[in-house]
């Protein structure tokens, strides 16, 4: 297959596909011709002197100053030179292919004046799979001016850019936008595999599926608690637990009775935070903007990158609960108070051994990692200790984006932690019928993880396990 970037209509299934798998892009003809048709625009500006951000004058505290047609490529030279200032340890080869494919996509909207063979370099850089050196660190979400400098430099070192060109590279989100685009997509993942590893829970502990009535979702009028629903009956579709009597408790802990409700807002938070991406996938995320009808180029604000970075801050909170309640779920298990089963689910009663006991405060510690990273960053304040005071606030949107995926980071391995207490405790348990998802979880959890019968066993596999889960789909 090949992505054909027109500058509008970029998904998120395209990002991914990219970026990991390096699938080939095109840069339509109707993308060049529209290059080219405002290109005019930005060397008319530059021809006639026309006082223009970026194109006339300098930027940033040196925009008072003149640039003349003449000086434009050294002026652009400086441009990206000057911004290259990132820090850090260098970004993921698949964030810097997204980021280059927004780049490219932003390009080809022709709303930046950027000629076509700028964009063609990117989309070349994309399938030569020639992947520049980019900083992780060093922007504040007002355009990822270092990282974009990185960028440009990296795939345009050996081409001169003419009047206007360093401002369209240099301006835009690209970096955050696309590092955002694979952590959502990442996220409606681990939600199907938190989904999993909770109708385990609910096998493990006997728990009451009266709990999991559809009609709770039509009384609630809520879609992400619907489709939780019907995930969860799914996935325990043929389990005895839907057999009169099978329940253990009237009424189980709320972590176990309120799954429907917990992954239902958080479904419902992710989806809106979908829409917010693919809204900047395909935006104008720059300054200044091209007005056809006008012939002109205005100065606007839409390198504000506040609408990502709170949708991101959003993702966030919704996901912590989730986790906090998996935790909580796989606590109860390894209690014998409410599993009814051996302290930490140890294979003999009585026995000496820790069994996995431990697990349990591992888990703990993971969870609370993730709960920090949900605090918002979207409400920094900058300081205004630049001479100019004028670039005066910022969203932090790359933050936004990388606390999210290492929140999904933690939280595969407490899906690898809860997967391995629940098989625990199903299998001590005995001959359980299970339902057909949750069976395929068991099976898939002790293909990679034995039942404990023995310290010498330890330690598990854990990280192997949550790269798989990381990685791989959940069972369905």
């Amino acid at each position: 297959m090949t992505v054909e970037l027109t500058g509008h209509g970029l998904t998120l299934d395209a990002v991914v596909r990219v970026a990991r798998a390096s699938e080939r892009v095109d840069l339509s003809t109707g993308a060049v011709a529209r290059m080219r048709e405002r290109r005019v625009v930005v060397e008319r500006a530059s021809r006639e002197g026309t006082p223009t951000y970026g194109v006339t004058t300098g930027v940033g505290m040196r925009r008072d100053a003149d640039v003349s047609a003449r000086d434009a490529t050294a002026f652009n030279r400086s441009a990206i030179s000057g911004h290259l200032v990132g820090l850090g340890p260098p970004a993921a080869d698949e964030i810097v292919r997204a980021a280059l494919l927004c780049h490219a996509t932003a390009l080809a909207a022709g709303s930046q004046g950027a000629r076509p063979e700028i964009a063609l370099a990117y989309v070349g850089a994309l399938n030569d799979t020639n992947v520049p050196r980019v900083s992780s660190l060093g922007t504040v979400g007002q355009s990822d001016l270092a990282l974009n400098a990185d960028l440009a430099h990296g795939v345009l070192a050996e081409l001169d850019l003419e009047a206007g060109e360093a401002l369209a590279l240099l301006n835009g989100n690209a970096f955050s936008t696309g590092h955002a685009a694979l952590a959502v997509a990442d996220a409606s993942a681990l939600m199907r595999w938190i989904d999993a590893a909770a109708a385990l829970d609910f096998e493990a502990f006997r728990g009451n599926v009266g709990a999991l009535h559809p009609e709770i979702a039509v009384a609630r009028h809520s879609d992400g608690l619907g489709e939780t629903l019907a995930r969860l009956h799914s996935l325990l579709d043929g389990s005895a637990l839907w057999e009169p009597g099978a329940a253990r408790f009237l009424q189980d802990p709320l972590t176990f009775r309120c799954v429907p409700q917990v992954h239902g807002a958080a479904r419902d938070a992710l989806r809106f935070v979908e829409s917010q991406v693919v809204v900047e996938l395909n935006a104008h995320q720059g300054n200044p903007l091209i007005v056809p009808a006008e012939g002109r180029l205005v100065s606007v604000g839409n390198f504000d990158s506040q609408a990502l970075a709170t949708a991101l801050d959003l993702a966030r909170l919704a996901l912590a609960p989730v986790l906090t309640a998996a935790v909580e779920r796989t606590l109860k298990l390894l209690s014998p108070r409410f599993s009814g089963l051996t302290e930490g689910l140890v294979a003999t009663s009585g026995s000496w051994q820790d069994g996995l006991s431990e697990l349990g405060v591992a888990a703990q510690a993971v969870a609370a990692e993730a709960r920090l990273l949900a605090q918002p960053v979207s409400v920094e304040l900058a300081s205004t200790m630049q001479e100019s005071g004028v670039e005066d606030r910022m969203s932090l949107s790359s933050l936004a984006a990388r606390r999210l995926a290492e929140m999904l980071d933690l939280g595969a391995r407490l899906v690898a932690v809860e997967l391995v207490v629940a098989s625990q405790a199903i299998d001590l348990r005995g001959d359980l019928t299970l339902g057909s998802g949750a069976a395929t979880a068991h099976a898939f959890l002790r293909e990679r993880v034995p039942f404990l019968d023995s310290p010498e066993l330890m330690p598990l596999p854990l990280e192997e396990l949550a790269s798989t889960i990381r990685s791989g789909p959940a069972p369905a």
